[in-house]
């Protein structure tokens, strides 16, 4: 089962799933109706049937959970020789700056353990590892506060699209044709 948010069953969840499917086994092995085995687990029936065709084919094993479905794609082993790679810099990699980007971290994966994750895959998974966004340290030598008010207040507004000028009495609402 899915939920929204790209959530799913936690373990204990799916080992309380896993223990009902064990406990249909015993009454499959009991010769028990589907009807009779869905009503005293309080499932579905054609839960009961899928479950039954599956232990028919594979036995009991068929029925247990194939865990999280969210295994990480990077192992531990994987993911410390990762760090060992990020700690070398972009530069050594061939980047042109000293900047880790997710684009660029994405490609050092592929080039290093031929894998392919998705940027939001692999930011949740820096952060399951303590990792942060990088930020300056501190502010630039020659920035100066002056310009960049001034700028804020004189420039940005030309360079800004305008807004639609509302028209007065006008609403989002469509007027009806008088009669």
């Amino acid at each position: 089962m899915r939920y929204p948010q790209g959530g799913g069953l936690t373990d204990q969840r799916r080992a309380f799933r896993e223990g009902i499917r064990m406990q249909a086994a015993e009454m499959f092995a009991e010769g028990q109706e589907n009807t009779t085995i869905a009503k005293r687990l309080r499932v579905d029936v054609r839960s009961v049937q899928r479950w039954r065709r599956t232990w028919q084919m594979t036995g009991s094993d068929g029925l247990r959970s194939a865990g999280s479905p969210g295994r990480p794609k990077l192992s531990e082993k994987l993911f410390a020789t990762l760090e060992e790679e990020l700690d070398k810099g972009p530069v050594a990699h061939g980047f042109s700056d000293q900047t880790w980007t997710l684009a660029r971290i994405k490609t050092l994966i592929g080039r290093r353990f031929h894998r392919t994750m998705t940027l939001s895959g692999i930011s949740q998974m820096l952060r399951r590892h303590g990792w942060s966004h990088q930020a300056p340290a501190r502010r630039a030598a020659e920035r100066d506060e002056g310009t960049i008010a001034g700028w804020v207040r004189e420039t940005w507004p030309q360079v800004e699209r305008p807004r639609r000028p509302r028209e007065p009495g006008s609403s989002s609402r469509t007027k009806l044709a008088s009669r």
